[in-house]
């Protein structure tokens, strides 16, 4: 079994945003997967996907102190400045992170920990609505 579609997930402010459920809510034929694999991929460069922990804000918020440090605005050695402060940052961001998850899928679910959920990583201030391709593939389950 194949299934793949197209997630439109609305604009953010720049952060790391659990989007677990709009995934999951995107993709009900995972539904009929009792073993397989989930991949989900970004279609955009400055902003990324992550699996963390899924309860406390406060993680979320530790991430974007910790990549905004470590990656930071206005430094002197960035050169593809025309798209304002934010944008190289984000494409470094983005490549660190990483544009893409594989997970797998267990009795209709991705066989997630259960503190772990799918983070939308926002690496700009003002982007728009980032869209996923999302592709599921394994065994039917038996009916």
């Amino acid at each position: 079994m194949w299934v793949q579609r197209l997630i439109r997930l609305p604009a953010q402010p720049r952060g790391f945003h659990l989007v677990t459920a709009e995934v999951l809510d995107a993709l009900p034929e995972l539904g009929e997967i009792s073993v397989g694999i989930l991949h989900l991929l970004i279609q955009h460069t400055s902003a990324s996907l992550a699996l963390s922990e899924n309860a406390s804000p406060e993680v979320r918020r530790d991430f974007e102190a910790w990549f905004d440090r470590a990656v930071p605005e206005r430094a002197p050695y960035w050169t593809h400045t025309l798209e304002g402060d934010d944008d190289m940052p984000a494409h470094v961001k983005a490549a660190l992170l990483g544009p893409s998850l594989t997970l797998p899928v267990s009795d209709g679910r991705p066989a997630l920990g259960t503190w772990q959920g799918i983070y939308l990583c926002e690496h700009r201030d003002r982007a728009g609505s980032r869209s996923l391709v999302a592709t599921a593939w394994g065994e039917p389950t038996q009916k």
